[in-house]
């Protein structure tokens, strides 16, 4: 590990203490998480930490732990990544919070600390179902707005629940049952065994 590096993770340890958990150094990166209790209150900290300023939220995204670990996973199901930059001490960290129910994911929100936060979590709501408490606007963003479900869940069905087609004898867009088959996604292995045909 970089002087830098071992240098960022002690004043993440000194200005977080007990509110997150050792932090992860991996290809470079620090990744801490923290509680979902904790998280507003982190998040702060790590914006105006003395030795910290992560003045800029660069990305965030919602994750499903359903399928992690082919079925080895034993914890929380949701989790809200963000990934954060210090443009003044030029440095990154990422933080990971679980949200505590799965049945109804809810996190506050960072708009307030991060105004850029608005459209990330409304993607994560978008495709994972992660409520942000007191979001100014949270709606969908990506998908229809009579769209049923959230398709980056590991257990959203590949094909989709409804399909969405305009119908010319009623003038307009109607939803009805998906139409096409289930059908195994797995790619044909092509071997290329050495012979030559001609």
């Amino acid at each position: 590990m970089s002087a830098k590096l071992d240098q960022l993770v002690l004043n993440l340890q000194a200005a977080l203490a007990e509110k997150i958990t050792k932090p992860i150094v991996a290809f470079g990166e620090v990744t801490v998480e923290c509680k979902a209790a904790d998280y507003l209150a982190v998040c702060q900290i790590l914006r105006d930490g003395a030795n910290l300023k992560f003045e800029q939220l660069i990305d965030l995204c919602g994750v499903d732990y359903q399928e992690f670990g082919n079925g080895s996973y034993d914890g929380l199901r949701f989790a809200v990544t963000s990934h954060l930059l210090s443009v003044s001490l030029n440095h990154r960290v990422r933080v990971r919070v679980f949200a505590r129910d799965e049945d109804f994911p809810i996190l506050p929100t960072l708009v307030d600390i991060w105004p850029v936060a608005n459209w990330y979590e409304r993607e994560a709501f978008d495709l994972y179902g992660i409520m942000f408490e007191n979001h100014p606007d949270l709606r969908r963003l990506l998908t229809d707005y009579g769209f049923v479900g959230h398709p980056f869940r590991k257990d959203f069905p590949m094909i989709g629940n409804v399909e969405m087609r305009y119908d010319p004898e009623q003038q307009r867009v109607i939803y009805q049952p998906v139409t096409i088959d289930e059908r195994n996604n797995v790619p044909r292995v092509i071997r290329n065994d050495g012979a030559h045909h001609g």
